[in-house]
């Protein structure tokens, strides 16, 4: 059982990680479906605005209260997403809260912070909304995704790519169910690694599809680390709990690698020098997610 201080840390850091992630899946959505769908185009900037709201009472209460490793991490905002968010704006005409951005740029921690009983209260609450948003969310995923393998709906967006967006807003919606009944995540160490070497290794094949296909180099080092990370989720899923301090080592040395292929990835995106149909917030967005998987990998290590 968590304790008032994990739990409210843990839904909070939970929150501004997934709360982002969540409402750039609607922007890549938005910008990626055609005119003819116009009643889905509004309805996921609709959701996008309800994720800019919760994470904006996310940050007013996260303020010293999260971990200096979350801070540390670059996981919920890095040097680029700024920039990232004015450009795709630009280039897509969707508005973006970029405030939002600014603020989180803003967050410290503080580990002697005492903060009001009433913030778990605030918290649960909290907590209980974004469930009911999850579900949306996943519903209105599901729903696009259906119509495409139908062909009643197109969306320049791959079946794997929008089935990769369901599986991390399931992955959420998990996380918060297991946080409102003071449980850590219920999945085990490897099943975690396995789920985010799947992820990093999709990512490999959609930025692999996105690009210009005279980006040979970039297009073989995409190509090397899908098969890299199809590898590592494999050889997670057969091991055994003796086996996780050898796998999480392997699992650590990759997502470093890939992370430091998506840093130059997306500060080439940012600046215009990469051939692709790639929007610079998608670039920014998996190096986030990069850094969270890195941040858990080293975690994980410190478990006995």
């Amino acid at each position: 059982m968590l304790t008032e201080k994990e739990y409210v840390q843990k839904s909070l850091e939970l929150n501004l990680f997934f709360g982002r992630i969540m409402k750039e899946h609607m922007i890549f959505m938005e910008a990626s479906l055609s005119v003819r769908n116009s009643n889905l185009i509004l309805e996921a900037d609709q959701l996008k605005r309800s994720f800019e709201e919760i994470l904006w009472e996310a940050i007013a209460l996260s303020d010293e209260v999260i971990s200096k490793e979350v801070v540390d991490s670059n996981e919920l905002v890095t040097n680029y997403t700024l920039d990232a968010e004015k450009i795709t704006e630009k280039l897509t005409g969707i508005c973006i809260n970029k405030d939002i951005t600014l603020a989180e740029l803003e967050l410290k921690s503080n580990p002697n912070c005492k903060y009001p009983a009433s913030l778990e209260r605030y918290v649960f609450e909290l907590n209980n909304r974004i469930i009911n948003l999850m579900m949306d969310v996943i519903k209105f995923k599901e729903y696009v995704l259906e119509g495409v393998l139908n062909c009643s709906i197109h969306i320049a967006l791959y079946p794997l790519l929008l089935e990769h967006l369901i599986e991390e807003a399931k992955l959420y919606l998990k996380y918060l169910i297991d946080l409102q009944e003071k449980m850590k995540p219920r999945n085990t160490i490897l099943e975690q690694e396995a789920f985010w070497d799947d992820i990093m290794g999709e990512h490999a094949e959609f930025i692999r599809g996105f690009l210009d296909p005279t980006e040979k180099e970039l297009l073989d080092i995409t190509n090397k680390f899908a098969i890299l990370f199809e590898e590592l989720e494999q050889k997670t899923k057969e091991a055994t709990k003796e086996d996780i301090p050898v796998i999480t080592e392997e699992n650590l040395k990759a997502a470093k690698e890939i992370k430091d292929f998506k840093t130059a990835g997306t500060e080439g995106l940012v600046d215009c020098k990469i051939r692709s149909i790639i929007i610079p917030l998608l670039g920014d967005h998996v190096l986030r997610e990069a850094n969270h998987y890195i941040r858990l990998l080293k975690s994980f290590k410190k478990v006995k």
